[in-house]
């Protein structure tokens, strides 16, 4: 009886140290840990020199261009050339009929002959006038004609020689010839068309697009504004040889940089524009005259400038701001002074530091928390994170599973 009484007691003994430590845990489990910062994304500023570039679109244009056409009149006998073909400066690119061209050469060289026997006659005559005009055996009178028939004879021997050439510089045009290299389009007359009748007549264009010119036209607002922030100090004006970058209609980049020829000074009055042309290399003929492209012009360049992404820029009717994180994980509003936008990005020209620390994303639950201080972390675009974040999703999903199967036990 006394062994059941004291069996009982080491039973309750065992339940209450039990039950105390079973609310010795719950307590423990009941007290909530202490809330830690949020986490803010931030990009470290630092100074740079930014480039301010203008974008304007404009037609390409070959740097030279040369139309083909007949100088003499006459039926055309044959074309000599292939259509879409490279061409060289001199080559026969079609043929006139040349036959009354040919006759009048020989028309020609007949009258030179003739006058050359004249001319012959008529310095026998001086000679044979000048011993008798002496001795007055003839008078004065028939050696002054003598006299002037030997000129009429020399200038007739001139005149049909300036005839011959004539008559070889057409028999000549009737091989119509290539004015300067290049490409050549399609032919725009047929074999045995009439040409060079009333009008001078086109036949082809060559067009050499190694090269190609685009004219751009900028706005005498946007020449003004830059312009007057040279002036001021807030942009440099850039030295030396100027690149251009050209742009597809598709958006792409064109691989080979262009040069800025010049900028006209002068501002057209109907269309309130500058005119601004450039060069651009074309060498694999992948461009083609005609074509709109879009060209990015650098034109200044800001000293000690922050480029921002625009997500981080509060923009409103007082002025433009960001925040800051502070070395002691505290954030700060700082005003600060934009511009120029640079694609997506603004430039800032004052109100950040190096390395200043701007939160880009984690605000929004700052402020639901009400969160006086914040923890950071390296801001990555959008589309750097991206592929980063597809190996984590593909690495927690084990661990989901391992969580899962454990609820499961």
């Amino acid at each position: 009886m006394g062994t059941s009484r004291r069996a009982d007691k080491w039973r309750i003994s065992a339940i209450v140290l039990a039950s105390a430590l079973a609310l010795a845990a719950c307590g423990k489990k009941d007290k909530a840990p202490a809330p830690q910062a949020p986490m803010v994304s931030v990009l470290t500023v630092h100074p740079e020199t930014v480039t301010v570039d203008t974008e304007l679109t404009g037609r390409l244009k070959p740097i030279r261009e040369s139309e083909v056409r007949a100088r003499v009149a006459g039926i055309l006998l044959k074309r000599l050339f292939t259509e879409g073909t490279y061409v060289k400066e001199g080559q026969p690119l079609f043929q006139i009929d040349n036959a009354p061209y040919l006759a009048s050469l020989q028309s020609a060289r007949a009258s030179l002959a003739t006058a050359q026997a004249n001319a012959a006659k008529a310095d026998a005559d001086v000679v044979r006038y000048r011993p008798l005009v002496a001795a007055n055996a003839i008078s004065k009178q028939e050696f002054d004609q003598a006299i002037a028939q030997q000129r009429l004879a020399h200038a007739q021997i001139d005149s049909a020689q300036a005839a011959i050439k004539s008559a070889q510089i057409n028999v000549g045009y009737a091989y119509v010839r290539a004015p300067i290299s290049g490409r050549i389009g399609k032919a725009l007359v047929t074999e045995g068309a009439l040409v060079g009748q009333n009008d001078v007549t086109k036949l082809a264009l060559i067009q050499q697009t190694h090269t190609l010119y685009v004219d751009l036209n900028q706005t005498a607002a946007q020449a003004m504004k830059i312009r007057q922030d040279i002036a001021a100090g807030r942009m440099k004006t850039i030295n030396g040889a100027v690149e251009v970058a050209i742009k597809l209609d598709d958006g792409s980049e064109y691989p080979q940089k262009g040069r800025l020829l010049f900028t006209d000074m002068t501002v057209d009055e109907g269309t309130g524009e500058v005119k601004v042309r450039a060069e651009i290399p074309n060498d694999n003929d992948m461009l083609l005259p005609g074509q709109f492209v879009r060209v990015e012009i650098p034109q200044a360049e800001i000293q000690n400038a922050i480029v921002l992404p625009q997500q981080a820029v509060t923009r409103g009717a007082s002025g433009d701001t960001v925040t800051v994180v502070n070395a002691d994980g505290s954030l700060a509003v700082r005003p600060v002074t934009v511009v120029q936008q640079k694609g997506t990005d603004w430039v800032i020209s004052g109100g950040l530091r190096a390395g200043d620390k701007v939160a880009m994303d984690g605000l929004a639950l700052v402020q639901l928390t009400g969160a006086k201080k914040v923890q950071t972390q390296p801001w990555k675009p959008a589309s750097a994170s991206a592929p980063a974040g597809a190996p984590a999703q593909a690495a927690s999903a084990p661990k989901a599973s391992a969580a899962s199967a454990s609820q499961a036990k």
